[in-house]
């Protein structure tokens, strides 16, 4: 795989090129697999994975053959192309790239790395004959990679926020209408609920498009309780779902993919409740207030933006009340660092500073510096292994650790807390 993977990384490194003409140029070199397959395609700031996981999850319980496309991926590559809940095997990847690979090379103006995968992952779903994919988006909707396919079976939009301003727009109606590019005429749009403005802005392209809009009812669904397990929530006739992804926002996502699962039903597609049930029961989406190990607890979250910490600071009142939590966190220069950290300073007795492994990085005792100043405690580790054993040491038995701040330290952490 590594010879897939270094092809991959680097021979396309060009950065992001938003467009669709070179993807469309190498779908159509390749016969155009998209062509053979059918799309749940899902756009969005946050929570957009996490949408991807629960509708794939309730598809494949219904018993479709269902393939999932999701970015970044947090420990292994293989992670982003899964049919019915198994990633992509090395030597299929390995195929898959080899039998691309010649096509890209042609290319008088070559494929982004973003653009590559995606058109591995479409000719590997349509080998695989899948019967639906859910296809999430890399960024933004109307010049993503991902929007190459035709009208999809539904085009979702999950919550969004000021991400990415400098490709989307700085303001979230000039994000909104980016994202809406999904949007195709004769589909089926389901958005999460927005301030008005951004829903105006679905309304008037809906209208636009012939499409018809489907805005999620988050008053439909009436939570039983939670706990470090799950969470249980009625739904209009169905009583006591149940749900491993913790809190309130995953209950929202929840919401818009059961508005999903009702267009699909109206397409014709056989969802009986009874898979609803199961696929939700039986959903799994690491990174995501995800519980690592117990003593201390250790809990990994992938939050990375305002938006993401602002959900983290209601989970940690809800599920670590009473319990001393030492914050594990990096973050990325390019990030609102500064606007981020508030929602949470109130519940972190310490904060573990780290540098994460990315080019755009912000050093950890940068961090631990500008913390101090805003009067926290905090303290900076020259690795990210020394950062895990501290923060375990102050959190001591009873309490918690809680990592967050960046996807790209994910991995680093859960292998250092593995070798610890």
């Amino acid at each position: 795989m590594e010879d897939a993977l270094n092809y991959i990384h680097s021979a396309y490194r060009k950065g992001a090129a938003p467009g669709l003409t070179r993807i469309r140029a190498l779908l159509d070199a390749l016969g155009n697999p998209q062509q053979a397959l059918k799309f749940v395609h899902i756009a969005g700031t946050n929570g957009k994975g996490s949408t991807a996981a629960m509708t794939a999850a309730i598809l494949q319980a219904a018993g479709y053959r269902t393939g999932l496309y999701t970015s970044p991926y947090l420990y292994r590559f293989t992670e982003r192309m899964q049919v019915n809940g198994t990633e992509i095997p090395v030597e299929e990847l390995e195929a898959v790239t080899a039998y691309v690979r010649p096509f890209a090379d042609a290319m008088a103006d070559p494929p982004t790395e973003f653009e590559l995968v995606t058109a591995i992952a479409l000719e590997y779903f349509a080998r695989q004959r899948c019967d639906l994919v859910v296809l999430e988006a890399g960024m933004g909707g109307l010049v993503d990679a991902t929007n190459a396919i035709g009208v999809p079976e539904a085009a979702v939009i999950a919550n969004i926020g000021l991400d990415h301003t400098e490709f989307l727009g700085d303001t979230l109606e000039k994000i909104a209408e980016n994202k809406a590019g999904i949007f195709k005429p004769g589909g089926q749009a389901v958005v999460y609920p927005a301030v008005p403005s951004v829903e105006d802005v679905y309304r008037r392209m809906c209208r636009e498009r012939g499409v018809r809009l489907h805005i999620a009812d988050f008053s439909r669904l009436r939570p039983a309780g939670h706990d470090l397990e799950g969470q249980v929530f009625h739904w209009d006739g169905l009583e006591n779902l149940t749900l491993p992804l913790l809190g309130e926002h995953q209950l929202h996502n929840a919401a818009l993919v059961l508005t999903v699962v009702e267009v699909l039903r109206e397409r014709g597609w056989t969802i009986p409740d009874d898979a609803v049930r199961r696929g939700l029961e039986a959903v799994r989406w690491p990174g995501r207030f995800d519980i690592l190990s117990r003593n201390p607890l250790f809990i990994l979250d992938g939050g990375h933006n305002p938006q993401c910490i602002d959900a983290l600071a209601k989970n940690i009142p809800a599920y670590l009340s009473g319990k001393r939590v030492i914050a594990l966190t990096g973050v990325l220069a390019d990030k609102d660092y500064a606007r981020m950290y508030q929602p949470v300073m109130p519940y972190i007795a310490e904060f573990v500073c780290i540098t994460p492994p990315s080019p755009r990085k912000l050093e950890g005792a940068e961090l631990a510096r500008l913390l101090t100043q805003a009067g926290a405690r905090a303290t900076g580790c020259d690795t990210i292994s020394q950062g895990v054993a501290l923060a375990r040491e102050l959190a001591g038995p009873e309490g918690a650790v809680l990592c967050f701040g960046s996807l790209y330290s994910i991995g680093a952490i859960r292998e250092a807390l593995e070798g610890q």
